[in-house]
């Protein structure tokens, strides 16, 4: 059963950074596809940044670009996400998932396993 754990979330004043880890469990981490999303509450579930199987190719949220770097090292069945320049409106439950597939999605719903989230708090 895969399961993931997110790490690094906390509190931070406008303008810093924080970077998030997801560690995954099995064999076949480097197959999938992962994705970073985030909610806050009233507000429904939202992509965040993705990433494709082998790293190579990533997408990004109009409202983080430029600001949020995702990456992986499947040696370490690890993604992370790297967030600098953080901004109010980035507060929220972090949440990292795998998808169905090895190619890029950002639809939540081709997101198959969750991790239980990491909060994330911007000071202005």
């Amino acid at each position: 059963q895969v399961q993931l754990v997110e790490s690094g979330g906390g509190l931070v004043q406008a303008g810093g950074s924080l970077r998030l880890s997801c560690a995954a469990s099995g064999r076949t981490f480097s197959t999938y596809a992962m994705g970073w999303f985030r909610q806050a509450p009233g507000k429904e579930r939202d992509v965040v940044a993705a990433i494709n199987w082998s790293g190579g190719i990533t997408y990004y949220a109009d409202s983080v670009k430029g600001r949020f770097t995702i990456s992986r090292d499947n040696a370490k069945n690890t993604v992370y996400l790297q967030m600098n320049s953080l901004k109010p409106e980035d507060t929220a439950v972090y949440y990292c998932a795998r998808a169905q597939t090895s190619v890029l999605v950002t639809n939540r719903f081709q997101y198959v396993y969750w991790g239980q989230g990491t909060q994330v708090t911007v000071s202005s």
